[in-house]
């Protein structure tokens, strides 16, 4: 079979073409991401076309990225390339096989981990700062819905008003992906999370009192809106890196010895650079520790958080050695 010669970026805009029609469009960001650095790199060193590429090439990549990543990042890098790379073959850009001779670098059980998480006793002092100084903002909104349900931010960019069910209470998710609000696991990640009564309190403050009125591109309500309409999924990460800065909620008093005034991180844009604020996802698997903590069964927190039993006990239950001890006792018998 002969070759096309075919430029690494044609080739990277037809495999997200590709891929656009059937995975979310957080997933089309990851190998918009994963690719673009991989054609980028093929192209500083001399690569116009994929022909040229082999698997000695595409390790060179490998080295590179767990150069200047961590093992698990530079893992998942690879095993995009991998799928990009055995599309390429379906377009004449590579052999046929090349897919088949790509290492995927080893990851170990404790670089898997992620220890990320925002504690019960942090949540509540995030919160307690949020709703005395900035109550029914779309930042107060955010963090509140993340810590008290451990949702996704996909789920929390899909609510609209008419989601919310504040008879039962409940925030009702659903995937929509024809209009631009799908959930990560799209059909299987809908559900109905119930809410305690003070926490719909607050949402229908916020509803009547708080949020703009305003509709989205496809007519919609989004809970959470700015003027413009629907927030951005970034937008949403930058409300949870400002709110859990330690200076933010404590006062205004840094542990790590810097003056707020000329620290870069207190910029709305910068927060995700302070030591001390965390991710979005912090927030969830604060969620799920603090749950299984506070005896909520695994599998109620499960389709809670809509995770599976195996992942949850993997990635997020943090959960100290005492703590998950002090969790069996009540169903200790004497035997």
């Amino acid at each position: 079979m002969e070759l096309k010669p075919i430029p690494p970026h044609d080739a990277k805009t037809r495999y997200l073409k590709e891929k656009r029609s059937h995975v979310t469009d957080k997933t089309l960001y990851n190998y918009d991401t994963a690719t673009s650095q991989f054609v980028d790199w093929l192209t500083d060193n001399g690569y116009t076309e994929f022909r040229d590429v082999d698997s000695d090439t595409i390790d060179q990549f490998k080295e590179h990225r767990l150069d200047n990543v961590k093992p698990i990042t530079a893992r998942n890098d690879m095993r995009t390339i991998k799928n990009f790379i055995e599309f390429c073959e379906t377009i004449q850009a590579v052999p046929v096989g090349l897919n088949e001779l790509i290492r995927i670098p080893k990851v170990s059980e404790e670089d898997e981990i992620c220890e990320e998480l925002l504690t019960r006793e942090e949540a509540q002092a995030v919160l307690d700062y949020l709703g005395k100084y900035d109550y029914l903002s779309n930042r107060h909104l955010s963090v509140l819905i993340l810590w008290k349900t451990g949702m996704r931010i996909s789920g929390l960019r899909a609510l609209d008003v008419e989601d919310f069910d504040d008879g039962r209470p409940a925030l009702e998710l659903r995937h929509r992906p024809e209009s631009r609000t799908p959930l990560k696991k799209k059909s299987k990640g809908q559900r109905d999370v119930l809410i305690q009564p003070e926490v719909a309190d607050t949402i229908t403050d916020y509803i009547e009192n708080g949020r703009p009125n305003v509709e989205d591109d496809s007519g919609r309500r989004p809970l959470i809106a700015s003027d413009q309409g629907r927030v951005a999924r970034t937008t949403i990460q930058k409300y949870v890196y400002t709110a859990t800065r330690p200076c933010t909620y404590n006062n205004g008093d840094c542990p790590f010895g810097k003056e707020p005034d000329a620290c870069e991180a207190t910029r709305f844009d910068q927060a995700s650079k302070c030591p001390g604020s965390v991710s979005p996802h912090a927030l969830r698997r604060g969620y799920v520790t603090a749950a299984r903590n506070a005896g909520q069964p695994k599998d109620v927190t499960g389709e809670r958080v809509n995770m599976s039993g195996k992942i949850l006990e993997k990635h997020y239950d943090k959960g100290s050695y005492d703590e998950k001890a002090e969790r069996r006792r009540g169903h200790l018998k004497d035997i």
